[in-house]
């Protein structure tokens, strides 16, 4: 696998860099809640809530890098930098989701969009 060109910071990937390295086997990581990942995620990816991502971190495969992403990529960031800190080779997707359906990179299900999060700060 090549190595992965970051972005603004060590830990975040452009989202077609992104892409690129999930067709290269990398994992993706959805880490936010439930009704977020149902109204729309990136294929082949994992649903893993922050709340629960330490526990379980194990069922991820810790031989390959690993791509994790919210909406705005503020939760996943700061995933991603506690991941590096463990030893994972681990990113974020800079500017979340919203930066990937921005970019016209698709969504599932069909017809999926990047749900809201009303009352919450840093989304």
């Amino acid at each position: 696998m090549a190595e992965p060109q970051t972005t603004a910071t060590e830990t975040e990937l452009a989202p077609e860099r992104a892409r690129e390295l999930a067709s290269e086997g990398a994992q993706l990581v959805d880490v936010r809640g439930a009704y977020e990942h149902d109204a729309g995620h990136i294929a082949g990816d994992e649903h893993v809530p922050l709340v629960s991502l330490d526990a379980e971190a194990d069922r991820l495969d810790r031989s390959r890098p690993v791509i994790l992403y919210c909406r705005s990529g503020d939760r996943s960031g700061m995933a991603a930098v506690a991941f590096r800190a463990s030893g994972w080779d681990a990113y974020s997707i800079e500017g979340g989701l919203l930066a990937w359906a921005e970019r016209g990179l698709p969504l599932e299900p069909e017809g999926g969009e990047v749900a809201s999060r009303p009352n919450l700060p840093g989304a």
